[in-house]
């Protein structure tokens, strides 16, 4: 397709317009992080190695011959290509770091520090400045140096072995790591610029994959700490309530759904099930009692759901007010009816065309998120160039 060139995105307003956010990002964590700030009106200009760029460009060709992880990422942003191991470069990202309102990075241990941007050398020039370091493991201890990729973290944190079925341990199937550190990475951003308009200073954040994750691992953490063993894998059932998860109609139908209490159990037996005895039964009556006989559990629901097809199936739990939802693929789920009717996609510009992406999921009454065009690289280097050369 024929390239667009996209607009500078310091002309579009929203509630973060005339912040300036300098990124010397790649891969998932940072460039989701200034990818939301842009998304409210931030200048975001992204810093890439001359040629090849952040190295998620180079994930794969599936979006018209970008890459998905690349287009979901970098929407609203400005790319300069820039050599900040060379002398001129390095003087060109000094130049940019003055301008900046906020400096973000996820190099490898040590390298920002070896640049002469580490955050508390920036601290004595920029008492005003924000800056947002992103590692694996932190700064300190003996992990400070190994690299971390997002299956290694949901390895360390214990994730892996909690997810996938009884007899294989799995990785979650995105890079949520990445995407828990992003979102941390992000509302640290966001509070240190709070905390700059009430007292004028700076400040050093730091956010670690590790710390990241391990905090979406509270429940397992703590049901393990205090329990005595870990919540079981199981699949696509939650390991602590029953019945929660898959259950398949006569009809090869999968449906989803979960019970949350006593009067729910009631409910599904009497009029899903309708065996209202067997609310009663001393196996089920409770949750506990039903994850301890979980296996006996399935085999009853399966028998009656067997015996209906999908419609007589949804119509049942729909009576009961059974939460219950359908097992989408993600083609499905890009056509779901609820996301077309609440008008929640847009077009985004990019290299290779037009695409549709999804707006952000907090809505705003009368805010729209500025849904910015994703950048060629080095699109925007002379552009960046002469604001520089007009301070």
């Amino acid at each position: 397709m024929e390239h667009q060139t996209t607009t500078l995105n310091s002309s579009s307003s929203g509630p973060l317009d005339g912040v300036v956010v300098v990124s010397l990002e790649q891969a998932v964590a940072a460039p989701f992080a200034t990818r939301q700030l842009a998304d409210l009106g931030a200048r975001v200009i992204k810093v890439e190695r001359p040629s090849v760029g952040d190295l998620a460009r180079g994930y794969d060709t599936t979006v018209n011959g970008l890459a998905s992880h690349f287009v979901w990422l970098n929407r609203g942003k400005e790319s300069i290509e820039l050599d900040a191991k060379s002398d001129e470069g390095r003087g060109v990202l000094l130049e940019l770091i003055s301008r900046a309102d906020v400096l973000v990075q996820n190099l490898a241990p040590g390298a920002a520090d070896r640049l002469g941007i580490g955050g508390q050398k920036l601290k004595t020039t920029r008492p005003d400045l924000i800056t947002c370091d992103i590692s694996g493991y932190g700064s300190g201890g003996p992990y400070e140096q190994k690299k971390a990729y997002d299956l290694l973290i949901q390895c360390e944190t214990g994730l892996v072995s909690i997810t996938g079925t009884p007899e294989v341990p799995s990785k979650v199937g995105l890079s949520i790591a990445d995407i828990a550190t992003g979102m941390y990475a992000y509302t640290g951003i966001l509070t240190a610029l709070l905390r700059r308009q009430q007292t004028g200073e700076g400040s050093n954040i730091e956010v670690s994959m590790l710390e990241a994750l391990g905090e979406w691992m509270g429940y397992p953490l703590l049901y393990t700490m205090y329990g005595g063993s870990a919540p079981a894998r199981s699949g696509a059932s939650h390991s602590t309530i029953a019945p929660y998860g898959p259950f398949q109609a006569g009809d090869g139908f999968t449906v989803n759904l979960g019970l949350q209490n006593e009067r729910e159990w009631e409910k599904f037996c009497t009029v899903v099930l309708r065996q209202p005895d067997t609310a009663r039964d001393p196996r089920f009556d409770g949750n506990a009692k039903r994850v301890a006989n979980r296996r006996e559990l399935d085999e009853l629901i399966a028998k009656t759901f067997s015996q209906l097809s999908e419609a007589q199936l949804m119509q049942r739990l729909e009576e009961a007010q059974i939460a219950c939802a359908q097992q989408r693929s993600v083609a499905q789920f890009a056509e779901h009816p609820q996301l077309k009717d609440r008008d929640r996609w847009r077009p985004v510009s990019t290299p290779a065309g037009t695409i549709q992406a999804l707006i952000p999921p907090v809505t705003v009454a009368g805010l729209e998120a500025r849904m910015g065009a994703v950048p060629a690289l080095g699109e925007h280097t002379e552009s960046i160039l002469s604001w520089l050369r007009q301070a």
